[in-house]
């Protein structure tokens, strides 16, 4: 049954990102994910491994979370039509201001998008994800310190799901999430 399968492919991409010992281990379990799993983004029979930048410190950024307002609605496109977001605050990076958003629908979960400018180029066009908790996540991306404070670690920036089959639709970064400046780490283009 598919909602079975997208439930376990779902749990087991939280199990990545929750146990992976580190970047290396985390890249391979990926790897492993996106060729065995049936619900893989990923036309089975077809995969070829993804590519990365290669691991960065300097993508290693701890800030404060301001505070912000605000909602925004994403046209997905899909089935899953216009999504609510609500701003969960502004992280101030060296490489520009990005919102961190919070999905407004059942059980909720924090989103953040990327667009910068490596897109187009060699990561995908449309932009990139830190997290998207609905999707299983945790803690890599985006880690919560305590207080208003989190570490982002943009080498785990990932392809939405769209990037590697047009089957797919998927919210990209709004405006506030286009940086003009390069992150020269995490997943490159598939293709």
């Amino acid at each position: 049954m598919e909602a079975l399968e997208l439930s376990d492919y779902r749990a087991a991409n939280a199990r990545i990102y929750l146990e992976s010992a580190d970047l290396k281990d985390f890249r391979a379990r990926r790897d492993d994910l996106f060729a065995t799993h049936p619900q893989s983004p990923i036309p089975a029979g077809t995969f070829t491994g993804l590519r990365y930048y290669p691991p960065d410190d300097d993508a290693i950024v701890e800030v404060e979370v301001l505070p912000a307002d605000g909602e925004i609605d994403i046209d997905t496109g899909g089935p899953d039509g216009v999504v609510h977001y609500r701003r969960a605050g502004i992280l101030p990076t060296p490489f520009g201001e990005l919102s961190l958003w919070w999905i407004a629908a059942y059980g909720g979960g924090l989103f953040l998008p990327v667009r910068d400018a490596t897109c187009g180029k060699t990561t995908y066009g449309g932009g990139r994800y830190l997290t998207d908790t609905v999707k299983g996540t945790h803690g890599r991306g985006v880690e919560p310190l305590g207080g208003n404070r989190v570490r982002l670690d943009f080498n785990y920036l990932y392809n939405p799901s769209c990037a590697y089959d047009d089957a797919w639709l998927c919210p990209l970064a709004p405006p506030e999430n286009r940086l003009t400046t390069a992150i020269e780490a995490g997943e490159l283009t598939y293709h």
